[in-house]
Formats: structure tokens, C-alpha cells, sequence
């Protein structure tokens, strides 16, 4: 675990989206490093499984109190996820490298949601997540 005790660590609810049991995939170890930082988490992806003792739900489900959704889907394949992260009302969405999307921030920002283009494990590595 992290540990500095210049900075307060506030943890904060993140929902992973393109979650993968694949060690080798970024969204894998987003969700591990998350966990290993304290952080509550949520994981949607394409199929089904069991990671870090969590369920990698296939349904959009209606999560509630979540402040971050991490981004691990091409800009392609986004527009099926514009309405449903809206509706989660997450504080902040993190485009992560590859993810770039002017037209999903943009719609986000419209609604008043916070849009990081950053990398969640660089973030998490440097305390500025």
C-alpha cells in the first residue's frame, strides 16, 4: 500500500470499463493497482469473470456513488457508453491513452462531468489520482 503522509489519499469509487482477466491488458492492472491503493471498485467488460475477488459484470448496471469511470474502449466503440456514463453522473471520466474521444468529452463536459485525459496508472503512481 501507498503511503505518504505528506498527502491525504481520499478513495474514490471508480468503475472500470473494457475490464479484462487478461494480466497483460491496462484495464487489469488499473483495477489491480486501484485495489492495491485503496480504492473501491466496479468492473464492466465484454465477458464475464472473476478478478481480485470482483465480478467483471457484461450488463450496463446503474452503480451508484461513483466518482471516476476509467476508460479501456477505442474511441469506436465508445458511442454504445455516451448515455450510460452520463447517466452514472460520475465527478470525472479518465480518457486513458488511446481512448481519446473529442466527441464523448465534449458531450461529458456538456453535463457538467470532469474529463482527464491522462493514464489512471500514471495518476495513481504520481498521487494525482
Amino acid at each position: 500500500m501507498y503511503c505518504d503522509h505528506n498527502v491525504e489519499v481520499i478513495m474514490k469509487k471508480t468503475l472500470v470499463i473494457g475490464a479484462s482477466n487478461n494480466p497483460e491488458r491496462y484495464s487489469y492492472k488499473a483495477a489491480e493497482k486501484l485495489l492495491n491503493y485503496g480504492h473501491e471498485i466496479e468492473l464492466l467488460g465484454l465477458r464475464s469473470d472473476v478478478i481480485f475477488g470482483r465480478t467483471i459484470d457484461t450488463e450496463k448496471k446503474a452503480y451508484e456513488g461513483l466518482d471516476t469511470v476509467t476508460l479501456y474502449v477505442g474511441p469506436k466503440n465508445q458511442p454504445e457508453y455516451y448515455d450510460y456514463v452520463a447517466s452514472l453522473n460520475p465527478k470525472r471520466v479518465i480518457f486513458n491513452p488511446g481512448t481519446e474521444n473529442p466527441e464523448f468529452e465534449l458531450l461529458l463536459a456538456n453535463k457538467g462531468i470532469e474529463v482527464e485525459v491522462a493514464c489512471t496508472l500514471v495518476l495513481l503512481g504520481t498521487g494525482q489520482y
